[in-house]
């Protein structure tokens, strides 16, 4: 995601965690140029071919997956043998820079894991032309590692949804740099109907903004509800806290926007644990690796200091008091049991890598929205209302486990422990509703 990217690299019995910051990751204790907000394993050597969940283990003590046991997890098969498949809609993932060889990587990982094409994948820059890829640049390195993530791993989920790549020119660290030229973008893609979700792997915490600076961003929010276009944002890699430009992290709890706004669907992090058939092996519980990565690694989650809440959440007042609460629904963000990612532009080894963070979870939810689209026979639009109607339950199973507690060492050398929010029974400030059951929330969603 982005609003500062956590990236971890894994490599032998190295470990270096880089966790973004607000102006970016924050890589041996120190802030260096700023990232996108998702994760990435590299393992002790690229692999040219897809390694499987056991030689992934072997080689980096990480688990990871393929799509068929992504698809198997969340239950798509039932929605594929139908041909709902998000065929006739479109995704548009928003990130800045982009990537050199988005197409062809997607090609790649089409072919080595026998996907279709998607009918239509177009590249925009709505927003302006993007510099020129630099593979000795850090900040356009990550958001290539980014852009591939959203790319691949939502059409993994919707094969027969459309692609369409928005860049934007300028990153997107904390506070209002790089967003206008989001918000130009995205209002862009709904003015000329080129999309039905908007994916955004971006996240910025809330206190990086005044509320005004704020408030003036979010025309692309309101103008996506009144034509009906569902937008989805990743709830943050840290846990209950946030980035703190030029300090590392806050130490005490905060949100993380645009995921808060009351009218996009926070996608929050879970941790699957599965077989190499995608089975599952255990319960999915809250992503938090904080213990294994060591510093801020976990599902974003948490109350809004500048929106109040919503009516859809009325049903989980006794949860999230006056304020808007996110994530609203959870999927996988887990580095060990991350997915698969094929890369191969400048700065960054050529092959497959692992992959975790909601970056990953934000993607795979726009491809199950696609199919809830194709289903209905029409655009479902804010989603947020119908979730919490539907509630906790089959089509929306709940996670009681874990939590997004996160500790950090700060520049002072001291240990800070932001305690955050438990899964519980019903809605949590750590998974929200739960996580999915494609099958039966497209199912839900179209009854409602």
């Amino acid at each position: 995601m982005a609003s500062r990217l956590r990236s971890l690299f894994v490599a032998g019995a190295l470990v270096a965690t880089t966790a973004v910051g607000a102006a970016g990751p924050v890589g041996s204790r120190a802030l260096v140029a700023p990232l996108p907000l998702a994760h990435w394993l590299a393992g002790p050597s690229h692999w040219v071919q897809p390694p499987n969940t056991k030689m992934c283990k072997q080689q980096t003590g990480f688990k990871c997956y393929a799509p068929f046991q992504m698809q198997k997890a969340y239950d798509l098969n039932p929605l594929y043998a139908q041909h709902l498949d998000g065929t006739g809609r479109t995704i548009a993932i928003v990130d800045s820079f982009g990537s050199p060889t988005a197409k062809q990587d997607l090609k790649q990982f089409d072919s080595d894991f026998n996907l279709p094409d998607p009918p239509s994948f177009k590249i925009i820059q709505p927003a302006g032309p993007v510099p020129p890829y630099d593979p000795g640049n850090p900040t356009m390195v990550g958001w290539a590692a980014e852009t591939t993530l959203d790319i691949e791993w939502a059409h993994a989920i919707a094969p027969g949804a459309n692609i369409l790549l928005v860049e934007t020119p300028v990153a997107e660290t904390e506070g209002v740099t790089g967003f206008p030229e989001i918000v130009k973008s995205e209002n862009y893609v709904i003015k000329h109907g080129l999309a039905d979700v908007i994916s955004q792997s971006f996240a910025a915490t809330e206190r990086t903004f005044t509320a005004d600076e704020l408030f003036a961003l979010r025309s692309a929010y309101i103008n996506a509800e009144a034509h009906n276009v569902t937008v989805l944002a990743g709830s943050g890699d840290w846990g209950a806290t946030g980035p703190k430009p030029r300090q590392g992290f806050y130490p005490f709890r905060t949100a993380q926007w645009p995921s808060s706004d009351p009218l996009v669907t926070a996608v929050g992090g879970t941790r699957l644990d599965l077989n190499s058939q995608g089975n599952r092996n255990f319960p999915d519980i809250a992503w938090n690796e904080t213990q294994e990565l060591g510093g801020p690694a976990a599902t974003g989650g948490g109350r809004s200091i500048f929106f109040s809440r919503p009516a859809y959440q009325d049903s989980v007042q006794n949860v999230v008091a006056s304020r808007r609460g996110q994530p609203d629904i959870s999927l996988n963000a887990a580095v060990n049991g991350g997915v698969l990612v094929y890369t191969s532009f400048g700065g960054f080894r050529v092959g497959y890598h692992i992959f975790g963070g909601v970056s990953a979870a934000t993607p795979e939810f726009a491809g199950v929205i696609a199919i809830a689209d194709q289903a209905a026979g029409k655009d479902l639009g804010l989603i947020n209302p119908k979730l919490y109607a539907i509630g906790t339950g089959s089509a929306i199973p709940d996670v009681t486990a874990g939590n997004n507690t996160v500790s950090f060492t700060d520049k002072n050398n001291q240990l800070v422990t932001v305690h955050g929010y438990p899964a519980a029974t019903g809605y949590d400030l750590s998974t929200g509703l739960g996580t999915v059951d494609a099958a039966l929330l497209v199912a839900a969603l179209g009854k409602r």
